[in-house]
């Protein structure tokens, strides 16, 4: 394995300093604020470089790292899409980003007005009455919304113990069950790819909590019989739970609290601009029909009538409440983002957000469904899945598919999810990305096909061109070795 680019210990001179640290003038047992017996004995191990060293290293490493806005990243579920720089802008305004969740109300008024207007905004855009900005993630709103459901049952004396999920499902649904203490039940899904209604209906029964689904589900189509799901999950006094990490399909166009769901979360950092690869930052607000208000984590936002200076307060009273989920009140950098892309976008702009993803995700399925498998013919929505099937009869995997697809410049899709699609190809162009970025993929999705054809083994050491190529990754995965056997210790 091989990098161009060298470590920065191997880069240290002695003698090298970035900027001079002042000697401390702090003596006997302490060093300000910190006891002597806090401080370690000796220097740590760090590596000695010029400034201008530093800047060049990290920014050429930068260099390698394929992003959104580098490159074409169409990661099927995830909706890496290109989020304008503006709203980082807003997110470094003093009056942002120089204040502290735990300040007097009176003394954050505009932060606290932001907050209500973005839950009013979620509300409307999702059809829910009421919406918590805590959790801090997908996986987290998941969780909490769980929590919700679970207490909603609670107080009608009855807990119930089971929650359905279908087999196409994100992961984090059947894991925030589980952790909520509900066994998971798994049903499959018809061979159109959505609900299948009979399994459905042996599932169903009063001790089921909830169905967790997403719409569009997870092979990018609408689940058509939504509303007779609604129906059936509702006589047995079950809720409906949505995933929102396929919003962006609906902005604009649908509300899942007009389709029957009775809890949601939504992937802010995905629907609504923040930069989130490598695994953060994130917010995952949970929006409930007003049934259910009562079960939101603590503290509320409330707007206090009259005069009083602190117009916006945070309130603990809510007995029934599931209590705090997180330290402060969100990610809030995250939020204001949120809130400058919807009030950029208006109602329109996020209609034709939602159509162009449509759009552009039917746009590369035509072009592609002849050259790879199609196991769901007809329209999509804002994602579709291929299968590399027949590629894999002629000796390449999936896996050589994203491998290879590195050398065009192009990020891979999701692969081998969801399971329930051989070789499965999860792509999802989002509605950022023209039509000549479209065509330059579909050209080099169509070069490695015709590759496979002619020399099927010309794929198991892509990719080339990047400065690591192919790894042993089952050995990566058994032998984790992060350790620095250097000069300069672990």
């Amino acid at each position: 394995m091989k990098t161009i680019e060298p470590l920065i210990f191997e880069k240290s001179v002695p003698g090298n300093r970035a900027s001079p640290v002042p000697e401390s003038v702090a003596s006997g047992e302490s060093l300000g604020a910190l006891p002597r017996g806090f401080l370690r004995q000796t220097a740590p191990a760090l590596p000695e470089v010029s400034e201008i060293d530093v800047v060049r290293h990290f920014t050429r490493l930068s260099q390698l790292n394929f992003s959104v806005d580098t490159n074409f990243y169409p990661l099927g579920s995830c909706t890496m899409k290109y989020n304008p720089k503006i709203n980082d802008r807003a997110a470094t305004l003093p009056g942002f980003a120089a204040i502290h969740p735990y300040q007097p109300d009176a003394s954050v008024q505009g932060a606290l007005e932001m907050l209500f207007e973005l839950e009013r905004m979620l509300c409307e855009i999702t059809g829910m009455d009421a919406v918590t900005l805590q959790p801090a993630a997908g996986a987290h709103g998941e969780f909490t919304g769980i929590l919700c459901i679970r207490s909603y049952h609670e107080s009608r004396g009855n807990r119930r113990k089971k929650v359905i999920v279908p087999d196409s499902s994100h992961g984090t649904n059947p894991s925030s069950a589980r952790l909520a203490g509900y066994e998971v039940v798994t049903i499959p899904s018809g061979r159109d790819g959505c609900v299948d209604l009979s399994a459905l209906e042996k599932a169903l029964d009063e001790e089921v909590a909830a169905i967790m689904l997403t719409n569009p589900n997870t092979v990018g189509l609408f689940e058509k019989d939504i509303l007779k799901i609604r129906e059936m999950v509702h006589a047995k006094g079950a809720l409906l739970y949505y995933d929102g990490a396929n919003l962006n399909a609906l902005l604009g166009l649908a509300r899942p609290g007009d389709m029957g769901f009775d809890v949601i979360h939504l992937n802010l950092h995905k629907s609504f601009s923040t930069p989130h690869g490598g695994g953060g930052p994130g917010a995952g607000p949970v929006g409930v029909k007003k049934e259910l208000e009562a079960y939101l984590p603590t503290p509320r936002l409330v707007r206090r009538p009259g005069s009083d200076p602190a117009q916006f307060q945070w309130d603990d009273n809510r007995p029934d409440s599931i209590g705090k989920v997180r330290s402060f009140y969100g990610n809030f950098g995250v939020l204001v983002r949120a809130y400058t892309y919807i009030r950029a976008h208006g109602a329109e702009g996020l209609r034709r957000s939602s159509r162009g993803a449509i759009i552009n995700a039917n746009y590369l399925k035509a072009k592609l469904r002849e050259v790879y498998n199609d196991p769901y013919p007809g329209p999509c929505m804002h994602e579709f899945v291929l299968s590399g099937e027949k590629q894999k009869q002629q000796g390449s995997s999936a896996r050589d598919i994203a491998k290879r697809l590195l050398d065009f410049g192009y990020h891979a899709p999701t692969i081998y999810w969801p399971m329930i699609v051989k070789e499965c190809l999860m792509i999802e162009p989002t509605e950022t990305e023209s039509r000549k970025t479209l065509d330059g993929f579909a050209e080099a999705m169509v070069q490695i096909a015709r590759e496979i054809t002619e020399d099927p083994k010309k794929l198991a050491s892509a990719p080339y061109t990047m400065p690591v190529q192919r790894m042993d990754e089952v050995k990566a995965a058994r032998q984790l070795d992060v350790r620095f056997d250097g000069q300069f210790g672990g």
